[in-house]
């Protein structure tokens, strides 16, 4: 048999199969000559494959399903027939009348025919989702589900849950404040500007979803120097001070130069020539001889050594007899048992010092509590100085002092003194706010060119 009449007689064979279409290419295929093609090899499968009854069959089975919802042979005979008892009567429509009083006779409203192109009409199924019905690490959850029942079997609480039954309980039975009318003059004051913010909601529930702010550390509370911003001057200072307090003035503007002085004649000091170390007509006389004279002494110095060096290398060392190995160890047990009766009797002589062991440990006490309040004066004391921010050190400002022929009697002859903008910025260096600084000395990259101008040159 053909192998195109046995795949057509197969197909034919299938259940639920019902050919629509007549097939007319039975008689045709019978007077044409086939042609012989190696079907072994696998680029000829499609190119010489007679695949048109397969086709058919199957777009007569999507044709079945389109129409009918299924196969034929599927169906049952209720949806493939119907008992036909003749037309039913028709009901007798009512016709609402118009607003006017007449009667008008009209079609039924029917959908537009643009309605019903786009209707569905077929009666496949849409396909189904399958990415609807997925759900991503669908089987991680699904053991993590199972191990959480075999562990409420056993009576085990998750530690979620766990977490969940030790909240604290929120007070459900306060009520929210109800806002009150600006032109009450009863009400709180609140700062819209104010650094702190109020959090009403759950701590817990602040700190599991990451809205809780970050507690501030209480150093940034903490300024960095204890000094006033604005320090008020002495009394002294005033532009009609008292004698008393204007000498004090003085006196303490005179101890602070004397220091000065006394530091740069330190310096001087230090880089001064001492007189020995010059260099004077002998010592010069005999640094220009040196090595021109030869001594006697030095021809004698060498053979000395040579002997003596011979001398040593012929020694040798003389061995001890077991006499005096015997009486060597003798000499070390006994003052390994002196030295053991020494700590013995120096600890019974302890318990007769203890008077004076308990004196000297509150004498130590004493001063290690000296030691501490000291240490924490210097500390104290160290906060109002300034700190070592860069590498350069603070230098206080010079004090502003008027002489005694200098006062002025009265504000209209009052002098202005010092400046604003320096006296703030030394405050802030002393203050710890910001470094000691230096003004940027201004270097010039190009080099100033002086030119002899025509005019100059005429004239000179």
């Amino acid at each position: 048999m053909a192998p195109s009449r046995r795949t057509r007689r197969v197909v034919a064979s299938q259940p639920g199969f019902l050919n629509l279409k007549p097939s007319s290419g039975a008689a045709g295929l019978a007077g044409v000559r086939r042609k012989r093609v190696n079907k072994n090899k696998k680029k000829n499968w499609n190119k010489h494959s007679d695949i048109n009854d397969v086709t058919e069959f199957l777009e007569d089975v999507r044709h079945q399903e389109r129409t009918i919802g299924g196969l034929l042979s599927e169906k049952s005979d209720d949806n493939l027939f119907f008992l036909d008892v003749g037309q039913p009567k028709k009901a007798e429509q009512k016709v609402a009348e118009p607003v006017d009083g007449k009667k008008r006779k009209g079609k039924a409203v029917r959908p537009l025919r643009i309605d019903l192109i786009l209707q569905h009409d077929s009666l496949v199924p849409p396909p189904k989702d399958v990415l609807a019905y997925q759900q991503p690490n669908a089987k991680k959850l699904r053991r993590i589900a199972q191990k959480a029942e075999q562990l409420a079997a056993k009576g085990v609480v998750p530690r979620r849950q766990k977490q969940l039954l030790n909240r604290r309980p929120a007070d459900r039975t306060a009520k929210k404040a109800v806002t009150e009318a600006n032109n009450n003059p009863d009400r709180e004051y609140y700062d819209i500007w104010g650094q702190e913010s109020k959090d009403t909601a759950d701590p817990w529930y602040l700190q599991q979803t990451g809205k809780k702010r970050v507690k501030r550390p209480e150093k940034l509370n903490e300024k960095p120097s204890v000094l006033p911003a604005v320090e008020v001057i002495a009394p002294g200072g005033s532009y009609n001070p008292d004698f008393f307090s204007h000498q004090a003035l003085l006196q303490e503007a005179h101890e602070v130069e004397v220091k000065k002085q006394k530091e740069e004649d330190k310096i001087e000091r230090q880089l001064a020539v001492n007189k020995e170390h010059l260099a004077t007509e002998e010592t010069i006389l005999r640094e220009q001889v040196e090595g021109l004279v030869e001594e006697e002494n030095e021809e004698e110095a060498p053979n000395e050594e040579e002997e003596g060096v011979a001398v040593g290398a012929i020694t040798v060392a003389e061995k001890k007899t077991e006499r005096q190995r015997k009486k060597e160890r003798a000499y070390k047990v006994k003052e390994q048992l002196r030295q053991a009766n020494r700590y013995q009797n120096d600890k019974r002589q302890q318990l007769f010092q203890l008077r004076s062991i308990k004196t000297s440990i509150k004498q130590e006490e004493q001063e290690t509590k000296d030691k501490q309040k000291q240490r924490k004066a210097n500390q104290e004391a160290q906060k109002a100085q300034p700190r070592r921010l860069g590498k350069l050190k603070f230098k206080a400002q010079d004090m502003e002092v008027q002489l005694s022929d200098e006062l002025a009697g009265s504000l209209r002859q009052l002098k202005p003194e010092g400046s604003v903008l320096k006296d703030r910025f030394k405050s802030l260096q002393k203050r710890n706010l910001i470094e000691p600084r230096e003004r940027a000395k201004f270097k010039r990259r190009l080099k100033l060119k002086y030119v002899e101008k025509r005019a100059f040159r005429e004239i000179t």
